[in-house]
């Protein structure tokens, strides 16, 4: 979670100024770090407001975690077998800024049968295949989450908080807008559980979205070519297995 939404974010010359100091901060607790870019270091600054301390524990904490949750780079889809033959995780289109759009059929989610670690994998997968295909500058994505048919059975507190840890710890500044869609009454309960995991930062990219204005709030985000043709754009729905990204292992 984000520590330090109070602090001033200091002016362009100095982020660089810290984002050496953090380089080197961290290259001497990890010599591996080397073959990190600056646009990921100035993700992990971004998301502790610019403290080198705080930024650079995160970071090295990351790169334990992805050597060796990850350890080929990619998480291979014989692993997550289960998971991905509910297609419930779609990938095509982008949005104006040319983001990658990701669709969640949340109803498809079954709480009751899936395994934790095969979840985990499967999350880091998702997010590691948008990423694969940012075209845009800004290096994020949006997620469209579509709760319509929603019950019980798909609530599943411990999976949604696995999924804010990997985003916020290991994916920060990912993240550009989340839509949540068809919204029924019944997950306000499981809302007010999860809401105190979410960080500050990543609470202001969730829009909940009312029926009455879903085409309108996604056409002003999304061009009609690349929305999904479900809800009324041009775009056929691609599981996320059969995405084509041009950066994929």
């Amino acid at each position: 979670m984000s520590e330090d939404s109070g602090s001033e974010i200091p002016k362009v010359g100095a982020q660089m100024d810290v984002l050496k100091e953090m380089r080197f901060r961290v290259q001497q607790l990890d010599a591996q770090s080397t073959d990190c870019d600056d646009a990921m270091l100035m993700r992990f600054l971004i998301a502790r407001n610019f403290n080198v301390e705080k930024a650079s524990k995160l970071f090295i904490q990351h790169l334990k975690w992805r050597r060796s949750f990850v350890p080929f780079g990619y998480i291979p889809e014989n692993e997550i077998l289960n998971e991905l033959k509910q297609k419930k995780i779609f990938l095509q289109g982008c949005d104006k800024k040319g983001c990658p759009v990701g669709l969640i059929l949340a109803a498809r989610h079954n709480a009751f049968k899936r395994n934790m670690e095969e979840f985990k994998r499967f999350v880091v997968y998702n997010f590691d295949k948008a990423i694969a295909s940012v075209s845009s500058k800004e290096g994020k994505f949006v997620i469209i989450a579509d709760l319509e048919g929603w019950s019980y059975k798909n609530a599943d507190v411990r999976g949604y908080l696995a999924i804010l840890g990997i985003l916020q710890d290991h994916y920060p500044e990912r993240l550009e807008k989340l839509f949540m869609l068809h919204v029924p009454y019944m997950f306000w309960g499981i809302w007010k559980l999860v809401y105190p995991f979410i960080d500050k930062v990543t609470r202001e990219k969730i829009i909940f979205v009312e029926d009455a204005c879903l085409h309108d709030t996604l056409l002003k985000e999304i061009d009609k070519d690349q929305l999904p043709d479900i809800y009324g754009g041009k775009l056929p729905l691609v599981p996320v297995q059969d995405s084509s990204t041009s950066n994929w292992s």
